[in-house]
């Protein structure tokens, strides 16, 4: 290699170590640069890390005491005064669609039993009285007879009858006597005539059992008959056919005190504007509603009467303690407030008590879902360990407040809590008065609830009626003309059926 060749080797390495020197001048400066960086972001850090600490201490401390003050609350509504209302959680709906599965045979209205009338649809004939095609005219062929069923109800129409009656004075009785027909009303001198028997027991059907106001009611009667009716005639019937049934009423309690099992709730109701309450006494067969402006234990004590003998199922108002006699509370009241208070303490959620108390439950309503599977000794064994468990559970003493609170709820109602264990017909939940309360709490956010004392009565009297008939089976608008035609008879037979 000669000397030119060397000299230009040498140049390349000395620019490719000048290329490499200026390089690492520039990578010390980069790096120089990202060290003073990294020292301010780890001092940043430092300052929000104590600052995370500080505020999660503060949270926490926040939430005990969020936690007290909710425990003191519950503990002071329990004993003073309903919870006020608030708003509803939405509501996690399973994946299960609704409707029946597919394959599944439908549900079709039944056949008609009879046909009242036969009307002949013929098709139209060509020139040369063959049937022919209604669009083309052509010639139909393979000819076929069909039969289509249609249902229809007859307009309504408006009859007046002029019922020609005739009177005389009893010297006995010292009253005139008037003769009076069987679907009459009792006479009354007014300048136009009486609502008459089937537009009452119409009237009533709308105004209490599908809740329409008043004015609707009246439009209704316009609109279809051509009936003429003023919402305050249709409010002054409801008191008038309340009164006329004030013995089924009357019955109706009777066959509530003498029933083996009923179910208790209560709800707010509001009459000419100040705060009441609608109390409701069911069982399978009858339905009682009464409104009262107390919500005490003596309600209660009045409606089913000192003497009850069956076993009354309720949630745990202390209202329903007021009556001596056997009792069950409804469980599915339990398990909502666990629940509840779950989702509002992460410390409750976490401790024993929760998962334990919610199990047992769940146990005890899925053994009684068992009665009749088991024989005998098994079930009883069953019911007996659970009766173990829930004594083991309520006789802890628990640190956190809400489960403190509800294991001395259990445990002041340990024997009303498993009493549905060991009979047949006694249900573990209170579902059936929700049940029963609902349609009262669909007509009081439609109305408000009652204009006097006079109309919540009707309303209550009307609507147990309505929804005792409705359990027996019974036709909404024949039970009223029949409970009406009895009223106005003066020999009375009963008209509320003693069973299902």
């Amino acid at each position: 290699m000669d000397g030119r060749q060397l000299l230009k080797r040498y140049d390349a390495y000395k620019q490719e170590a000048h290329f490499l020197r200026d390089q690492s001048r520039f990578l010390r400066g980069e790096r120089d640069h990202y060290r003073r960086e990294w020292f301010f972001t780890q001092q940043h850090l430092n300052q929000a890390l104590e600052s995370n600490h500080k505020l999660r201490e503060e949270n926490r401390r926040l939430r005990q005491q969020n936690q007290e003050l909710t425990a003191s609350l519950k503990t002071a509504d329990e004993s003073q005064s309903p919870p006020t209302p608030h708003v509803k959680p939405s509501i996690k709906r399973r994946g299960k669609k609704p409707g029946r599965k597919a394959g599944h045979p439908p549900a079709l209205r039944p056949v008609p039993e009879q046909v009242d009338v036969h009307q002949p649809v013929p098709l139209p004939a060509d020139s040369q009285g063959r049937e022919a095609c209604p669009w083309c005219k052509s010639c139909l062929l393979e000819l076929k007879d069909h039969q289509r069923l249609v249902e229809d109800i007859v307009p309504a129409q408006v009859i007046v009858t002029c019922y020609h009656t005739r009177s005389g004075w009893c010297p006995w009785c010292r009253k005139r006597v008037e003769s009076r027909a069987l679907e009459q009303p009792p006479p009354a001198n007014l300048p136009h005539g009486q609502v008459g028997l089937n537009a009452l027991a119409t009237a009533m059907a709308l105004r209490i059992a599908h809740r329409l106001p008043f004015r609707q009611v009246q439009r209704l009667f316009l609109d279809l008959p051509g009936f003429s009716i003023s919402p305050g005639t249709v409010a002054d019937q409801v008191q008038r056919v309340a009164a006329w049934l004030e013995g089924d009423y009357e019955q109706l309690v009777l066959r509530l005190r003498a029933a083996p099992v009923v179910h208790a709730d209560e709800t707010s109701w509001r009459t000419n504007g100040k705060n009441g309450w609608l109390w409701t006494i069911t069982n399978p067969t009858h339905t009682l509603y009464h409104v009262d402006k107390h919500r005490g234990g003596r309600v209660i004590s009045d409606l089913l009467g000192k003497a009850f003998g069956g076993t009354l199922v309720s949630d745990f108002y202390s209202a329903y303690s007021a009556i001596g006699c056997r009792k069950q509370k409804c469980l599915c009241h339990l398990l909502r407030e666990l629940v509840e208070s779950a989702q509002e303490s992460e410390g409750f959620k976490s401790g024993r008590f929760f998962p334990q108390a919610k199990r047992l439950i769940k146990q005890m309503l899925r053994l009684k879902s068992r009665w009749g599977q088991l024989d005998d000794v098994q079930y009883s064994a069953r019911v007996r360990t659970l009766e173990r468990k829930l004594e083991q559970l309520i006789n802890v003493s628990y640190p956190e407040p809400n489960a403190s609170r509800i294991a001395r709820r259990m445990k002041k109602h340990q024997k009303e809590l498993t009493a549905f264990l060991w009979q047949k017909d006694l249900d573990g939940t209170n579902n059936a008065a929700e049940r029963a309360l609902r349609p009262a709490v669909v007509a009081r956010k439609i109305s408000g609830g009652s204009r006097s004392k006079n109309g919540a009565r009707a309303w209550a009297t009307l609507a147990s009626l309505m929804r005792t008939a409705g359990q027996q089976g019974q036709g909404l608008i024949d039970t009223i003309k029949a409970m009406l035609t009895a009223a106005w008879a003066s020999a009375k037979p009963p008209t509320i059926l003693a069973g299902g």
